[in-house]
């Protein structure tokens, strides 16, 4: 439901805001000229706190995303810039043909020019109609107000203002306005991160065959696939989806963690909520944080980069926060073609055309020229055609029969943002709860949530295409056992005849997805997690089960990461992890998140230091190149501390012991003495196997890198790991996934004789409770701070808080926004 409410004029709020504002330095940054904002202008106060966290404050949500467009230009103009580049489908008209594009978050690398034409085709006109017309007034004015706040501070950039500021692309030709389409393109293309956009090189370059070969029409043999794979990959059958990319590792490239707690739980009888994104420090996946006031609504959190709302965040009524899901949002489809015309296929037993997608893209050429390229791209009525190889192992191919088609349920899904503009307007703990089923638009994350005096809520109640483990069965291809060995739960289904359509429940908001009955939740009166595996064990207590393949796995091994997770909990509950009491308050829940404690020192140090380094003397272990000497790494390990804080010295033997057993599936058989068991899952597998040879080649090789990086053994994590993203070496704590860190840190890569540059891992960080009247107490970090741009004041100062654990204050209050002493306050008006 839509609620209208009567708001104050603007011009007597901002009054009223500027009253109160005293004592802080005040700009008036109105437009010369501007229209009256009484007679329908834009009009909002913008202050800033000391840490760079813009408090916008507006009557209507148009002069509110005036304002955040502003405020997130100032930041970061040239992230933004490059973008709408990326939407538009030109970067290599301006960048050039030869540049890279990545997609940190879902690991996507292509080129400029594969980006352009796969941009082109998925985020059309037509693509992002529906997202528009369907989005509530509040999200279409709040977009419009982002455009043009956006656009006016360009113009000062462009105009000579703000001298020093934005270097990389003030003087870029590629410093393009923002328009209202490139709002809905950048939302469409956030819909589809855990999805189509995963696929940009198979879409981008899928074409039909020229010509009939013979051997092409010969049927799949699934066992060729998986042998070509394994002598790809060099895996193992039982273990080979541990070294596959996406969607055949379930686990995308980013990822989170998250508590719900009761006041059972704490020591004030007050629920709390933590939340922690794992995105990247780079590129426009990166989380911004604001507070906005608009009327009577109040929210305070973080957004990805470009959108005018908050996506985690928190209030005086519930806070919440988000995990990336396990869900698939998509299936392919498998299409028996027309032997004569690969561009025809059959379904319920008619011929039908694709649809040919003819796209002329501009390539910068390094003289300085531009030259045209064309291609024709193809859908078919589910979605675009692709192609899709493994370390060069065709899995999907385009042959005469057959080929594959992508149907994506986000990539319909038009109430992405009414769902997150409906919870910011929220007015109640139990209103926010309702909305996530009835709205049904979160794309691709869990939600966790609680409020003051509340139970604690969890929810994968995400758009999942409604493919029921029996339809997966019945619409069975050729390749659906390769499917199945490598990743259960990705569906590949015959798109000959509409028999084999996604389903829709009674329940749905839309054709083709599960409905709220048919997807995981959970409320408790204790508590909730969820760390990126899915929801079986939300709380161990109370196991969920009995969805659908597609949604997330039941009854088999956590990550590392998950039972530290868990752990982190039930000890502090139990009163076994060596603080005082048996509850949580906020400085514990603190402490205890960023305490870079690793799940696998507990599972295996002292197996190692008691076989591997036994005294007297520890033997050399055969590496991958020969015997190592692994004597001095055993010392340093005996020291160690177990923790990837900034003064722990030899962490990173241990990081690079546990990269060289990653590969390596949790139930591989000898790896560890005490296998899964289900009914145990928090503590099995456990008892690491020293007499394994790969878990002595992997000890083996991890002392033989550790050496070769130049550091000596003993350096502590401090000297080793640090920010990538700055002008200078800020140290960072904290680990990896792999290695049973809760606290995460990662450099993409090993350990070489730079360290480890941190370009990805905790983001935004907040820890929420309430006092007694039921205002929010809230602290936190935006770990890579506000802004891209170096000459910022905010471009590097939280990271210095957070390296410090230094944890911020989010002032909530006007009393407590205005008592900063480094408060900046700007009136910002302008013509609608």
């Amino acid at each position: 439901m839509i609620r209208f409410r009567c708001r104050l004029p603007a011009a007597l709020t901002a009054s009223l805001l500027l009253a109160a504002c005293g004592g802080s330095s005040s700009i008036n940054t109105g437009a010369p000229g501007g229209e009256d904002p009484r007679i329908g202008g834009y009009d909002a106060t913008l202050r800033r706190t000391s840490e760079g966290i813009p408090h916008i404050t507006a009557a209507d949500f148009g002069s509110m995303g005036y304002a955040y467009g502003y405020a997130q230009a100032e930041d970061n103009l040239c992230l933004l810039a490059e973008d709408t580049l990326t939407i538009r489908g030109l970067r290599a008209r301006y960048l050039g043909g030869d540049g890279t594009y990545t997609i940190p978050a879902n690991g996507a690398v292509a080129s400029n020019i594969d980006a352009d034409f796969f941009w082109r085709h998925v985020a059309t006109d037509d693509a992002i109609a529906p997202l528009r017309q369907n989005s509530d007034p509040e999200v279409l004015e709040a977009s419009k107000g982002f455009v043009d706040g956006f656009n006016r501070y360009r113009q000062e950039i462009l105009d000579g203002e703000h001298p020093g500021r934005h270097l990389a692309c003030r003087d870029a030709d590629w410093l393009l306005p923002l328009t209202e389409d490139d709002m809905y393109r950048r939302y469409f293309r956030l819909a589809v991160l855990a999805s189509s956009s995963v696929f940009v090189e198979g879409v981008a370059s899928a074409q039909p065959p020229a010509l009939l070969d013979p051997l092409d029409t010969l049927p799949i043999n699934p066992a060729d696939i998986i042998s070509d794979l394994l002598e790809a990959v060099g895996g193992a059958v039982n273990g080979i989806s541990n070294l596959l990319p996406f969607p055949f590792s379930r686990e995308l490239p980013f990822g989170s963690n998250m508590y719900g707690l009761t006041g059972e739980t704490t020591s004030d009888g007050q629920s709390m909520l933590f939340g922690n994104p794992h995105f990247p420090w780079e590129k426009t996946e990166r989380l911004y944080m604001a507070h906005l006031q608009v009327g009577d609504i109040e929210i305070m959190g973080a957004a990805l980069i470009g959108l005018p709302a908050v996506l985690i965040g928190f209030n005086e009524h519930f806070a919440w926060s988000h995990t990336v899901s396990t869900a698939f949002r998509f299936s392919f489809y498998e299409l028996s073609l027309n032997p004569v015309n690969p561009r025809q296929y059959f379904f319920d037993g008619e011929l039908r055309d694709m649809e040919a997608h003819p796209i002329t893209i501009e390539i910068l050429e390094a003289d300085g020229s531009i030259r045209p390229e064309t291609r024709t791209l193809y859908r078919s009525h589910y979605g675009p055609m692709l192609e899709f190889e493994v370390s060069g192992v065709p899995i999907l191919n385009w042959t005469p029969v057959a080929a594959y088609t992508l149907r994506d349920a986000n990539a319909e899904n038009d109430r992405l943002l009414n769902q997150f503009f409906r919870w910011n307007q929220a007015k109640s703990f139990e209103e926010f709860v309702d909305l996530h089923s009835s709205v049904l638009g979160t794309p691709w994350v869990n939600t966790v949530a609680t409020g003051p005096g509340k139970p604690v809520y969890y929810g994968d109640v995400t758009v999942v295409p409604n493919v029921p483990d029996d339809l997966t069965l019945t619409c069975a291809t050729a390749l659906t056992p390769v499917f199945a060995l490598l990743q259960p739960g990705v569906p590949i289904l015959r798109g000959n005849s509409s028999s084999c359509d996604w389903r829709t429940d009674d329940d749905a908001p839309a054709p083709g997805i599960f409905g709220p009955a048919n997807l995981p939740k959970l409320t408790r009166d204790d508590w909730v997690h969820n760390c990126n595996d899915s929801y079986w064990l939300t709380n161990p207590a109370e196991p969920l089960t009995g969805f659908a393949a597609i949604i997330g796995d039941e009854e088999s091994a956590r990550s590392l990461r998950t039972r530290q997770c868990i752990r982190h909990v039930t000890d502090r509950l139990d009163g076994s992890d060596g603080r005082p009491g048996n509850t949580f308050d906020l400085e514990t829940l603190q402490e205890v998140v960023l305490e870079s404690r690793l799940m696998t020192v507990e599972l295996a140090r002292d197996t190692i230091l008691n076989t591997y380094c036994a005294i007297p003397l520890p033997l050399p272990l055969l590496g991958t190149s020969g015997p190592v000497d692994v004597s001095e790494a055993c010392d340093v390990l005996a020291e160690w501390g177990g923790t990837h804080n900034l003064e722990a010295r030899g962490g990173h033997i241990w990081r690079e012991f546990w990269r060289g057993i990653n590969p390596l599936p949790l139930e591989l058989p000898g790896m560890w003495l005490q296998p899964f068991n289900v009914n145990d899952p928090v503590n099995t597998p456990a008892q690491l196997n020293p007499l394994s040879p790969l878990v002595e080649t992997a000890f083996a090789d991890a002392v033989s890198t550790a050496v070769a990086s130049g550091f000596p053994l003993d350096t502590p994590m401090g000297e080793l790991q640090f920010s990538a993203i700055h002008d200078e070496r800020i140290p960072v704590f904290g680990g990896e996934g792999f290695e049973g860190a809760f606290t995460i840190a990662s450099s993409r890569g090993g350990l070489t004789s730079e360290g480890y540059p941190i370009v990805f891992g905790n983001s935004y960080i907040q820890t929420v409770t309430w006092d007694e009247q039921g205002n929010p107490i809230a602290e936190g970090f935006v770990t890579y701070s506000q802004s891209t741009d170096p000459a910022s004041p905010y471009f590097s100062n939280m990271t210095k808080a957070y390296r410090d654990k230094d944890w911020i204050r989010f002032r909530f209050r006007d009393a407590d926004i205005n008592a900063d002493p480094g408060l900046i306050t700007r009136q910002l008006r302008g013509p609608r």
